[in-house]
């Protein structure tokens, strides 16, 4: 009988089609409509404008096979005046920041009958070591003077974000929801932390932060943790944004971009939409914006930068959250989070492209490209200088004109 009822239905839908179709009136107004809503939801066309800064490439080097459709959103890191990098397939890269020559690179061993590791994420660096992730749920730590291997650990889960590193300790957050912390010196388990996720979330985790005694970890279910360092316990648990709605999609609100700790202030986006400041000691809200998403957040001295999920650019108040300006040309060109460079808030798109914006009013400022492929990752700045990284692992550094 249900099979009846589904065949019934879709005659009847049949018979409906074939009426409509001799009206071309009305074939004609539907075909406009739809149309229109296909054009609604394409990226927005670039728009001609004068530039009114000089941007210059300064180098790019390729690391390796890049992460193309797995959406780990794989960025480099910065430190000592190196830039660290790595690929899906095609190990880790020391590269000098000023030059782009390559310091180092270590690849995994080829072992017989066993996969070749995946690299995933960024790389963490601290306490002179190199830690990557794998999809393999692996832990890898290097030597960031020249590269050579220390120790492997193993996790739960795919490890897709940058783990981090402080007291003795590296912190690892898993794609399971649980934060492991292992021994820097040898890669022994100290503690860990687990998390149940939400039915369905968003690709992508967001990077621990350390803070004070303490780790900042943003969670799927749209809240920020302070884990204690020592032993793991759950300092504090704030929520974001509440995954509320009808549907496990409208539900999601993944917090996937790193938090951003400025003194007692820690700074965070949510898949939602929604850009919170916390007082960083106790977890109390300081206040809350509907604007903002998944793909982290940048600071100047008295603004929040953010994107959100439908291609906007927004500069809010530091002190209050309110929006100061928004920027909408870039409509639905999936934007990555935002970097700032020099007196400009910098964002890729899903072309390739780099736009810099005025920090202080939001007018495009400058655009040049990358390469031909996906930008996903949040810009990383360092010295003056620009770093993207694009999922065909092609690492690219900028420049502002002097």
């Amino acid at each position: 009988m249900k099979h009846m009822v589904m065949i019934k239905r879709v005659a009847t839908l049949v018979l409906l089609g074939v009426a409509l179709s001799g009206c071309s009136t009305v074939k004609g107004w539907f075909a406009g409509k739809d149309a229109a809503a296909k054009k609604a939801l394409e990226p927005a066309e670039l728009v001609k404008f004068e530039p009114t800064v000089k941007v210059d490439r300064l180098w790019s080097v390729n690391v390796g096979k890049g992460e193309k459709r797995i959406g780990v959103r794989q960025g480099p890191t910065v430190a000592d005046g190196r830039v660290y990098a790595a690929a899906i397939y095609g190990g880790v890269h020391a590269i000098d920041l000023q030059t782009g020559k390559k310091v180092w690179t270590w690849e995994p061993a080829k072992e017989k009958k066993k996969p070749k590791l995946r690299l995933s994420g960024g790389p963490g660096v601290g306490d002179g070591l190199v830690v990557i992730g794998t999809l393999d749920s692996q832990v890898i730590a290097l030597s960031a003077e020249d590269g050579a291997e220390k120790w492997r650990a193993k996790v739960p889960g795919e490890v897709i974000a940058a783990p981090a590193i402080a007291q003795g300790m590296v912190f690892v957050r898993s794609n399971d929801g649980r934060v492991t912390a292992l021994d820097a010196d040898n890669g022994t388990q100290r503690w860990f932390n687990p998390r149940e996720l939400p039915a369905l979330t968003v690709r992508g985790n967001a990077a621990v932060v350390t803070g004070p005694g303490v780790l900042f970890v943003g969670n799927d279910d749209g809240s920020v943790s302070a884990l204690a360092m020592t032993d793991g316990r759950t300092v504090w648990d704030q929520m974001v944004a509440n995954g509320e709605g009808r549907t496990e999609l409208e539900r999601m609100s993944d917090v996937d971009g790193a938090p951003v700790l400025e003194g007692n202030t820690l700074f965070v986006g949510s898949f939602k939409n929604q850009t919170m400041a916390i007082e960083g000691p106790t977890g109390r809200p300081l206040w809350s914006r509907d604007h903002g998403g998944a793909g982290g957040v940048a600071l100047t001295s008295g603004n929040v930068f953010v994107t959100d999920n439908k291609g906007g650019v927004f500069g809010l108040d530091k002190n209050s959250g309110s929006a100061m300006w928004s920027q909408t040309a870039l409509a639905r060109r999936s934007l990555t989070g935002p970097a700032v460079q020099g007196d400009y808030v910098v964002v890729g798109d899903y072309k390739g492209y780099l736009h810099w914006l005025r920090t202080d009013n939001g007018e495009l400022a400058a655009r040049a490209k990358s390469g031909g492929d996906a930008l996903l990752a949040q810009p990383v700045t360092a010295d003056g200088i620009l770093l993207v990284q694009n999922v065909d692992g092609k690492l690219t550094a900028f420049r502002l004109a002097q």
